[in-house]
């Protein structure tokens, strides 16, 4: 399975020192893999896929976060 191969060098990536536009870039990136897994994931239900589908949510969260930003706690 070609997309298990490309969550897995994702997976690998380091986050530290890019740029905004990498990070956006991988954002999506990350998005596209959840998608398609979740594709496979619905014919199979193997627990397997839904475990990295959360690995993946979890560095996309981690990359949009760095870009976004942290809210103030509003002090």
């Amino acid at each position: 399975m070609d997309i298990l191969h490309q969550a897995a060098a994702f997976e690998n990536t380091k986050l530290s020192h890019m740029s905004t536009s990498d990070r956006v870039v991988a954002s999506r990136e990350a998005k596209r893999l959840v998608l398609a897994i979740n594709e496979i994931y619905k014919k199979t239900k193997d627990a397997e896929l839904m475990e990295i589908m959360k690995r993946l949510t979890v560095k996309k969260k981690r990359i949009e976060v760095r870009l976004k930003g942290r809210p103030d706690s509003g002090i």
